[in-house]
């Protein structure tokens, strides 16, 4: 009886489960997350160094 609602509850939800399997290992997940948060951070500091005011809050005082 279990296995039965066990494969309708999968039907139901398209197959999925409840975890997300990108094919990574957890130390290729951490690198491509680094390399993420790297070019984040980068993409940040080159608009504080060009003076792009994106609505985000200014450091210079008047």
């Amino acid at each position: 009886m279990r296995e039965k609602d066990r494969e309708r509850a999968q039907a139901r939800n398209g197959g999925k489960g409840k975890t997300k399997d990108d094919g990574l290992t957890p130390e290729q997940r951490r690198e491509r997350d680094a390399k993420a948060l790297q070019e984040k951070a980068a993409k940040k500091a080159a608009q504080a160094a060009g003076g792009g005011n994106t609505g985000g809050k200014s450091n210079s005082k008047k």
